[in-house]
């Protein structure tokens, strides 16, 4: 059932603008805890107003407009998803049930496709130690989630759940981070963020394919390559961001071309309706930058203020 929650005075809607959530963390005891919020940008990242969260109570992320220009957000540790409206209605999708979801796509036929973000009953020790958060288990359960795929029809109907492969990321923990689905809609190519491998799974006839890329030690060059997030270009190219660079890969996952970032910590991705730019987001500074697709060189950029906060970023296209 959807609950219509609160409404929020927002600017305008326009295509190009910018949304990126970026949790404002209050809470000394936990790093992954705060006060939901999403920033609004223009096209060229300049403030136009924020969106404060009544509903979450940790990272807000996933951000994504569905056909209809509502914008979809998630709270996986609070196991919250939101719609959000340009009229300021913010309403709470509770018929998708209490799983960690993170973020979801939209298939052609009018289906939702949403991934769990976390996987399995336990973390790594040597990441444990230094977390300052805590994953919840899911209700009813003694496990964070299954690390699965399902598809909804658009009233909340159950309708598939698929048995994902996951890796688990550097602390064993992390299921289906990020997705995309291809121009075909029935190949799912996804990754557990900080895991060596791009995984792709078969909707149509549910079953797991071949990575489309992948490590395994010893690399080469040192350390494993990690993956965090994946889209599609306007012209039906595939970009990666893995391990501090963006990548476009052909369809049996060679590397055409390469564009590194500056530093470290680009964590989320955004192929922009131009064709020729993109959106990328460092988690650990919290910058928000519009990239070019042809030499990777950074045309705008916004320091949000919130360092290990933003875990959403969306361009708005319309309608």
């Amino acid at each position: 059932m959807s609950v219509p929650t609160h409404a929020a005075s927002i600017s305008a809607w326009e295509p190009g603008d910018v949304f990126v959530g970026a949790t404002v963390l209050d809470d000394p005891a936990d790093d992954h805890a705060g006060r939901g919020r999403i920033l609004h940008l223009d096209a060229a990242l300049r403030p136009k107003g924020a969106w404060d969260l009544a509903d979450t109570s940790h990272l807000v992320g996933g951000l994504k407009f569905d056909p209809s220009g509502v914008l979809w957000a998630f709270d996986s540790q609070g196991f919250v998803v939101l719609n959000l409206h340009r009229d300021g209605r913010v309403v709470r999708r509770c018929e998708f049930g209490a799983r960690a979801y993170s973020h979801v796509n939209f298939a052609a036929d009018g289906t939702l496709l949403l991934g769990e973000h976390v996987v399995g009953d336990s973390v790594h020790p040597e990441v444990q130690a230094r977390m300052r958060t805590r994953i919840p288990f899911m209700p009813g359960t003694q496990r964070f989630g299954d690390g699965h795929v399902l598809r909804f029809a658009a009233d909340g109907t159950l309708l598939a759940e698929y048995g994902t492969a996951t890796h688990g990321g550097m602390g064993g923990f992390l299921g289906v981070t990020s997705s995309v689905l291809a121009p075909d809609q029935r190949t799912l190519v996804y990754c557990s963020e900080t895991g060596p491998r791009l995984m792709r799974y078969d909707l149509a006839a549910d079953m797991q394919l071949p990575d489309l890329q992948s490590s395994t030690p010893p690399c080469p060059s040192g350390s494993p390559p990690m993956y965090f997030a994946m889209d599609y270009a306007a012209d039906g190219t595939l970009w990666v961001l893995r391990s501090g660079a963006l990548e476009a890969l052909d369809e049996v996952g060679q590397t055409l071309r390469q564009l590194p970032l500056e530093g470290s910590g680009w964590a989320l991705l955004d192929c922009m309706a131009d064709g020729a730019h993109a959106l990328v987001s460092n988690f650990f500074t919290g910058e928000v930058a519009k990239v070019s697709l042809i030499d990777g060189s950074k045309t705008a950029s916004y320091a949000t203020g919130a360092p290990r906060a933003v875990a959403g970023l969306i361009e708005f296209t319309g309608p």
